[in-house]
């Protein structure tokens, strides 16, 4: 078993995700697009390790690994991660289709998540572009036991300060900033394993604040971000 993703690891190779979009995409509409393939990602991946648990728990019954009880998040038939990177022609429109339909699939948990990026604008995503963001993409495995959420969900706020940055704008314009949050802490005083929900964050339909350990384990969850992916509903969907 290899060891999880460091930290710096994953910031590096997602920022250099937004370097191969540097061109045709201006620097102000990065996030419009990683972060979506970041989330498709991290939902693929973690779909693939939720099956390979449930094959090995039913001793390779492929019909039972398929159950939706054993996934999280839904995936359609030709919606997964790789049935886009098998693509070579009209990238664009196989992508859109498959956010669409994993939103559609997951209304409670994925609404809008992918947000409304012109991924079949080929004047600005032609295929080959498309086709290398998704190979770079490729690289890395985000599932769970690969990737722990507090390490996505600090490589999301890493990402976002890198666009603000790249605008010469602050990154407190598109996410509360820790310490607005631990002073909305100290004034709500919340109990162990409560969450409270910030919709004024910036950060799509705003945030869940979560106290799985107390005051020390408070950590911010944008719920349009990668930590939200492992969160379930309102609060956790995630099992680690």
């Amino acid at each position: 078993m290899t060891a999880p993703l460091d930290l710096s690891t994953l910031e590096a190779h997602l920022w250099e995700s937004a370097n191969i979009l540097r061109g045709p995409v201006d620097a102000a509409d990065f996030k419009t697009y990683i972060f979506p393939l970041l989330f498709f990602k991290r939902i693929s991946d973690v779909y693939d390790e939720e099956t390979a648990q449930a094959l090995e728990e039913s001793g390779g019954d492929q019909e039972y690994a398929l159950f939706p009880e054993n996934h999280r998040f839904q995936i359609p038939p030709g919606c997964h991660w790789n049935d886009v990177r098998a693509r070579t022609s009209n990238v664009g429109q196989a992508l859109q289709r498959a956010l669409r339909e994993i939103e559609k699939a997951n209304p409670r948990t994925l609404y809008s998540i992918f947000g409304d990026a012109p991924w079949s604008n080929k004047e600005r995503l032609s295929d080959e572009l498309l086709c290398d963001l998704i190979e770079h993409f490729s690289q890395l495995t985000l599932s769970n036991s690969d990737v722990e959420s507090d390490v996505l969900g600090q490589a999301y706020e890493y990402l976002i300060k890198k666009f603000a940055d790249a605008t010469n704008k602050k990154a407190g314009e598109f996410y509360t900033p820790r310490s607005v949050g631990r002073l909305m802490i100290n004034i709500l005083d919340p109990k162990e394993g409560e969450a409270i929900c910030d919709p004024t964050c910036g950060a799509p339909r705003g945030a869940v604040w979560q106290y799985p350990n107390g005051r020390k384990g408070v950590r911010q969850t944008p719920v349009g971000s990668a930590m939200y992916l492992n969160m379930a509903e309102a609060n956790s969907a995630g099992r680690g």
